[in-house]
């Protein structure tokens, strides 16, 4: 009997050490709290190939415009602004009695729209070198904005979209366009999107599949919670 139980011993022993040993080999779970999830390296490369032909059409960028409430007047922020393709957009419709703001954590893409805006004779558009957990807007500051296909290359969306806050008029809306992904492959689930959102403090309004006709990619528009 006193064999059978030491045997028994020694076998819990083991195995608990097993199961211990394999959790702490497990990989980490993007879930699980304090983990960083998977992001793609943001793209330097030539910024003309946001304006390729026919992106207007395929986007419904004029159906997008509507759903943010941008119209003239408004105060508009394009983060992750690239080539300018979005900013260019917005400014003309907001007017000079509006501004938009393009941020972009690239010096080589803030300059790059700079020159554009005066190319164009756009004195509305103000360009913002921003951080990767910060677009550094003015408090108080905007209508609407929009993540284009940027959201994916985040390095720390929950703080981006915290420190999004303090630069928010009442009810502002927050789009973002993007499409389905793991994270590295320059897209991210859209439920990934909403769940960090919601822990940045912002609740989903709205959501959206005309903006690409496989329906990989999604439109989600969100406000701050009161």
């Amino acid at each position: 009997m006193w064999n059978r139980f030491l045997v028994a011993l020694a076998l819990l022993l083991f195995w608990g050490r097993l199961t211990s040993f394999a959790q702490s080999q497990a990989p980490a779970q993007p879930n699980q709290p304090g983990v960083q999830r998977k992001t793609s390296e943001p793209y330097t490369g030539d910024l003309s190939i946001f304006d390729s032909p026919g992106r207007e059409d395929r986007l419904q960028i004029n159906r997008v415009i509507d759903i943010l409430d941008i119209a003239p007047g408004k105060a508009v922020a394009d983060i992750g602004a690239g080539s300018g393709w979005f900013t260019i957009r917005a400014a003309r419709r907001v007017g000079n009695g509006g501004v938009v703001f393009a941020v972009d954590i690239n010096p080589a893409a803030v300059h790059y729209v700079d020159e554009r805006a005066r190319k164009e004779h756009l004195q509305n558009v103000k360009t913002i070198l921003g951080k990767p957990d910060d677009p550094l807007l003015p408090a108080n500051s905007v209508d609407a904005v929009l993540l284009l296909k940027t959201y994916h290359e985040v390095a720390k969306p929950v703080a981006l979209l915290r420190n999004l806050h303090a630069a928010l008029h009442p009810d502002a809306k927050v789009g973002i366009i993007d499409r389905n992904g793991n994270g590295e492959d320059h897209g991210v689930s859209r439920e990934v999107v909403i769940r960090e959102a919601n822990e940045a403090g912002y609740k989903m309004l709205d959501q959206y599949d005309f903006v690409k006709g496989d329906k990989m990619d999604y439109f989600l528009v969100f406000t701050a919670k009161k």
